[in-house]
């Protein structure tokens, strides 16, 4: 599973990024708005950090002035993928702006039938938000598994890219899964190298080198 991480914040791009753990990097509205930078010039620096996938989201509502901002968007770097909701416009942007060659990743998907339009309109990636389903007390990697059985019957090349992912647990469910991506905040992707278990193991090992005398160095 790819690893794509979920944030506008250079600094902690580049420390995953050194560790081999960014296969590509979301970004939305919010995330730029917390960066407090440009959207095209923090966008830019982030497709000079990264090889693979950018996803930069349109602001407009209409599909004539989504496709206009999506390419202005993917003049950015040839890595940018054009990031479109999952309304009816929205699909209509998907369509045209894939059909020009650009990566599309069409976001705020909350069903399969959702899942199954942006497939058939030519998504390159199709994010289904799981954390936001669990806050309606509905299991989001239910979703997430649905997705994966009609594009397996069907042979769809959409990458299920998981989204809204609050927990390190939801990493591992979505590989468990079959999600072909995962996007998540530095904080998460962190969080899946903890254990207590670890934690006391290094504790014990700690004692035990300092009682016996061991030094390497």
């Amino acid at each position: 599973m790819k690893f794509f991480v979920d944030t506008a914040d250079i600094d902690a791009i580049a420390e995953l990024n050194d560790l081999g753990m960014v296969d590509g990097v979301t970004t939305n509205p919010s995330l730029i708005l917390k960066s407090g930078r440009d959207i095209m010039e923090v966008t830019k620096e982030i497709c000079e950090l990264v090889s693979g996938p950018v996803s930069a989201e349109v602001i407009a509502l209409e599909a004539e002035d989504m496709i206009a901002e999506g390419r202005k968007l993917a003049e950015i770097a040839p890595n940018i993928a054009v990031k479109v909701p999952l309304t009816w416009a929205g699909l209509k942007a998907c369509k045209t702006l894939s059909d020009e060659g650009n990566m599309v990743n069409v976001t705020l998907c909350f069903s399969a039938n959702q899942a199954l339009l942006a497939a058939k309109a030519g998504a390159t990636f199709i994010s289904p938000f799981i954390g936001r389903l669990d806050d309606l007390n509905i299991d989001g990697l239910d979703l997430i598994a649905d997705i994966r059985t009609i594009y397996d019957n069907y042979g769809f090349e959409t990458q299920i890219l998981a989204a809204s992912i609050r927990t390190a647990n939801h990493m591992s469910e979505c590989a468990k899964i079959g999600a072909d991506v995962a996007t998540a905040p530095p904080a998460v992707i962190k969080a899946m190298a903890n254990h207590m278990l670890t934690d006391k193991g290094l504790d014990q090992f700690v004692k035990d080198a300092a009682q016996a005398g061991i030094k390497i160095l």
